[in-house]
């Protein structure tokens, strides 16, 4: 699949070099202990080939995804969260990231999207009451609906005062007065979705749809959305505001009445949640290889897009499933040091079982329909990895028939090279490294460290050391961050002593 963003040099999921390494890829010798995990139910018709490698299993795991396990908090600032009380400040941190796009999603749809930076100064206000009032009073006993009435009560006032000095939505007259109704349950998850399809306006880049989300529907900082992104504060601040501009000449967030509407533009929201889980799970970050945040929060959005009907394809079913099952390894990618961590060495005891039912759930439901999509395959792929207790009872052909069918629905280099590290498992690194040679466009993925460090870990497995310590060194110049370049050191040490281990892909399936 195409990158976060060619525009900003950095390819992703299938379509060129950009990640580290990947879930599914990270293929390696499990434990005799992981017969844990649980099998994925056969589903019949045009998925059985797809789903094959499953037998019956448990169909636990039936709630939404905002109620699965937190994989992890930011630990840089950029919300209003500082204050001298430690447990109002993690709490507050906590609350801003769910909160923040709810109450910005609301307020936007009362004052109208062209004063969308209005609705982002109330939220703000409420939050920074909140750290004046809750260290002193306590925290409420319902956090949210403090936040939520207290940012209805500062709308209103600031509606009052400024209605005639503003051009302001045409319900805003109404607004004043019954406001209880625009603030219902129902009533915000609506104006949550609205945001999400207004973020994806066909107008802007993918970049800009996955850093609007980010802003605006996570509470992230501008400081934090150029982390994701390896930009510059600067650089951020000037793509939001180039696309707050073009959702302010829409002049209304998207409407969701429209079915046909809806179906168009809820691939492009498909591809944003894609992106988003993809740069946590092995963006490009500097500081880490590993982003939970980001994954966290593409679930909670794709679990917020699941519970509208209209989005509930078979292709977003997927999604989701692929998703869960990547971020189930979430907590077994990084060793004790914070090393990136293969398959191989992962203790597999940490993935978490709710996340990987979900994941299984998901897939049974993504089958429900004559759509496939690239994301049926991955997490397909995703899903023979997690359901095989170690690595020689991975069904390699199996992979490798998927990243054929992945192959002829979205070809890519990235896939093609997956393949390719497929059939060394299965048949030998010999036939790897004719399948790597084969990649018709294989250029592409010179900037790519994990594919010079796939030709090192063939060339090893083959006895050819000084090859395969010129591949890796490669890769070294190459690396992004202190977790790959950590990793891909260990590789050059393992050729002084011969030691092969083929146990990750450049990426997990879902890249």
């Amino acid at each position: 699949m195409d990158g976060l963003d060619e525009a900003a040099g950095r390819p992703g999921p299938h379509q060129g070099p950009g990640s580290p390494a990947r879930a599914d890829g990270e293929a390696g010798q499990g434990h005799a202990a992981d017969h844990h995990r649980r099998p994925i139910r056969r589903v019949q018709g045009r998925y059985r080939g797809i789903y094959a490698d499953r037998g019956e299993g448990s169909r636990r795991g039936r709630r939404t995804l905002e109620g699965l396990p937190d994989l992890g908090r930011r630990r840089r600032g950029g919300s209003p969260t500082r204050a001298a009380d430690g447990h109002v400040t993690e709490l507050h941190e906590h609350l801003f990231r769910r909160e923040a796009g709810r109450l910005v999603a609301t307020l936007t749809r009362i004052f109208g999207v062209e004063n969308l930076a209005l609705a982002e100064d109330v939220v703000q206000d409420a939050f920074c009451r909140a750290l004046e009032v809750w260290p002193f009073r306590g925290v409420p006993d319902n956090p949210s609906a403090w936040l939520m009435a207290t940012a209805k009560h500062r709308a209103l006032d600031v509606l009052r005062r400024e209605r005639t000095a503003r051009t302001l939505a045409p319900e805003l007259a109404r607004a004043l007065e019954p406001a209880e109704p625009l603030f219902t349950e129902d009533a915000i998850r609506d104006d949550q979705l609205r945001m999400m399809l207004s973020c994806c306006h066909p107008g802007l880049s993918e970049a800009a749809q996955v850093a609007l989300m980010l802003h605006i529907l996570c509470g992230f900082s501008v400081d934090e959305v150029a982390g994701a992104f390896v930009s510059t504060h600067a650089g951020v601040e000037k793509r939001l505001s180039r696309a707050k501009h073009v959702l302010a000449q829409s002049q209304r967030l998207f409407e969701i009445a429209d079915p046909a509407d809806f179906a168009a533009r809820l691939p492009a929201v498909q591809r944003a949640l894609y992106l988003l889980f993809n740069e946590g799970y092995h963006g490009a970050s500097p500081e880490a290889a590993v982003r939970a945040e980001l994954c966290r929060e593409a679930l909670r959005l794709t679990g917020l897009l699941l519970e509208h009907s209209v989005a509930t394809t078979p292709a977003t079913y997927a999604l989701a499933a692929l998703m869960c099952l990547h971020a189930a390894r979430l907590p077994a990618r990084l060793d004790a040091a914070g090393h990136l961590s293969v398959l191989a060495e992962q203790d597999r005891s940490r993935w978490d079982p709710d996340l990987m039912a979900e994941g299984q759930r998901l897939l049974e439901l993504s089958a429900s329909g004559p759509e496939l999509s690239e994301y049926h395959l991955e997490a397909a792929i995703a899903a023979v990895h997690a359901s095989a207790p170690r690595l020689e009872d991975t069904n390699w052909a199996h992979i490798v028939w998927l990243y054929d069918t992945l192959l002829a629905v979205r070809p890519s280099p990235v896939v093609a090279l997956n393949r390719a590290i497929a059939v060394a498992q299965r048949d030998g690194p010999e036939r790897g490294l004719e399948a790597i040679a084969a990649i018709a466009d294989r250029k592409r993925l010179d900037g790519y460290p994990f594919y010079h460090a796939a030709l090192g870990e063939l060339e090893l497995r083959r006895g050819k050391n000084d090859a395969a310590r010129r591949h890796f060194g490669a890769a070294l110049a190459l690396a992004r961050n202190a977790m790959e370049r950590q990793f891909l050191e260990q590789r050059m040490e393992a050729c002084d002593a011969g030691k092969a281990d083929l146990a990750w892909h450049p990426g997990p399936s879902c890249r």
